[in-house]
């Protein structure tokens, strides 16, 4: 479907679209606590949490943070290393950031009240098209489309639509048509309801085809394409990136250190760091990293061996070894220590840290 020759088309020309739609919608909803609620910061919450995260990852999360901060002032004034621990295990660490701050921009430029159009959500720090959307529609009723992955696809097959959705440009030709489909009376039900649709029924695999409202009008299945649309050019490889991490011990205390901006993780806390190019880390290079950092080994430890684990994020994969050293005295409290303080286990608890780093200290009883 090439929508830059459909200009003759009017919103009359897909009621048949929104009124399958909300016809499916009722029957098939999920009860959601963020469905029973017009209040933009809680609709807010939810959608920052759902970003790149499915419903039965996420919802644990949404009333964890909305049992804790059950207001966007209290959100605001708390402290950060906190909204980065109750975030732990979510992944995508710049959306607890970025929400955090939006929730302080909230208390301090809008009185604590969010924007109420589309327009002046975009104004917020982190807060992109869809999200101001889906406040926009679900709490003002504001009638602005929602374009995420789930309608990405579902107006992909339904429409024939060949652009490519990794494509930023491709943004344009999708909301295009989404503007036109939803309907100016209903558009937080529309919008729910065309996400919730491709979450359930017109899934990425085995979407059911067979017992689909929109069967007879797909172009995706009257063309046998339902496996090809949407269009999604392939990303780019992982790269693989090789930390080895120094787990330095001294009586009851661990070292640790928060890590800085310009990298994964940033504002999480791990142990001190040497990354190569090899997974492999000899036995003096360690030693010599150990001394850097102003530390001397204990002599009566027996050495362990590394422990080595993965994780795999969207754009890097990463080789981990965990090597264990006990010093023989604490470190010394100066620059060469690089950010490195002294810990003890349920201090450690409370840090926020990667899921890599939060196995390995379980797994270990530290």
């Amino acid at each position: 479907m090439d929508l830059s020759s459909s200009a003759s088309a009017t919103p009359d020309s897909y009621s048949w679209f929104a009124q399958a739609l909300l016809a499916w919608y009722p029957r098939h909803r999920r009860d959601l606590p963020w469905r029973h609620t017009r209040d933009p910061y809680f609709i807010w919450l939810s959608e920052v949490i759902l970003q790149q995260t499915r419903v039965k990852q996420g919802l644990p999360y949404y009333l964890t943070f909305s049992n804790k901060y059950p207001t966007v002032q209290a959100l605001a004034a708390a402290p950060s290393d906190e909204v980065l621990r109750h975030w732990q295990g979510l992944g995508y660490y710049s959306r607890a950031r970025n929400m955090h701050y939006t929730a302080q921009q909230v208390v301090a430029e809008f009185g604590g009240q969010f924007p109420d159009s589309y327009a002046g959500l975009l104004l917020l720090k982190g807060v992109g098209q869809y999200t101001a959307a889906a406040v926009a529609s679900f709490a003002y009723d504001e009638p602005v489309a929602v374009l995420d992955g789930n309608v990405f696809r579902v107006l992909a097959r339904v429409f024939g639509l060949h652009y490519d959705i990794a494509a930023p440009a491709s943004r344009k030709q999708f909301q295009q048509l989404a503007d036109q489909l939803i309907p100016a009376d209903q558009p937080a039900e529309f919008n729910q309801a065309i996400m919730e649709f491709g979450a359930l029924q017109c899934t990425p695999a085995k979407p059911d085809c067979m017992f689909c409202p929109m069967q007879s009008r797909c172009f995706a299945f009257q063309h046998g394409m339902v496996a090809e649309l949407p269009v999604k050019s392939k990303a780019k490889a992982a790269r693989t990136r090789y930390f080895h991490y120094l787990v330095l011990r001294h009586a009851d205390t661990v070292y640790l250190r928060k890590r800085g901006p310009k990298d994964i993780w940033e504002g999480l806390y791990d142990f001190a760091l040497h990354e190569t190019e090899s997974a492999e880390l000899a036995g003096a290079q360690l030693l010599a990293e150990v001394e850097r950092l102003g530390g001397r080994v204990a002599t009566d430890r027996a050495e362990e061996p590394a422990v080595a684990a993965r994780h795999v994020l969207s754009h890097q994969k990463v080789e981990a070894r965990f090597h264990e050293v006990w010093l023989a005295e604490p470190l010394p409290v100066d620059t060469a220590t690089a950010g490195l303080a002294a810990y003890r286990s349920a201090e450690i608890e409370q840090l926020p840290k990667s899921i890599l780093i939060t196995n390995y200290v379980s797994t270990r009883q530290i």
